[in-house]
């Protein structure tokens, strides 16, 4: 029992140390990592204005709908280094009317899109009013 503990003494507690090492190591960089102030340091909001709205409806449905009002306002966050880089042109603000008829008085949620690592803060308005012209028959 005593061969066992000695032997490669030298290996068993080189190997203790490297274990200790990579714990303490994992342990400071998964603390820096989680901290709630550090997380909030680095994070920022930056606001759009006149932000398009984009119309998507069926392919085969030529109306030209419109919405009220044509562009909006939006808040985003990240870190301050994307959003310095981001543009107007990164975001796509839509209001999908796919599968709508007819309708009278239509309010609808705009869907914001906006690039990996942005988040969507605010969007104003909150809904968007939309004229659905009547459709057109077409007589054969």
């Amino acid at each position: 029992m005593r061969a066992l503990l000695t032997r490669d003494l030298g290996w068993k507690v080189l190997s203790l140390v490297l274990a200790t090492v990579v714990w303490f190591t994992v342990r400071t960089l998964s603390r820096e990592a989680l901290s709630p102030a550090k997380a909030l340091e680095s994070w920022a909001t930056r606001t759009f204005e006149d932000v398009p709205v984009l119309v998507v409806s069926a392919a085969a449905d030529v109306r030209e709908f419109r919405v009220q009002p044509p562009v909006a306002q939006i808040t985003v966050s990240g870190r301050p280094e994307v959003l310095k880089a981001l543009e107007t042109r990164d975001i796509h603000v839509m209001v999908n009317l796919t599968g709508i008829e007819t309708a009278r008085d239509l309010k609808m949620r705009p869907d914001v899109s906006v690039p990996a690592g942005v988040t969507v803060e605010r969007v104003v308005p909150t809904e968007m009013r939309v004229i659905v012209p009547p459709k057109s028959e077409t007589l054969p």
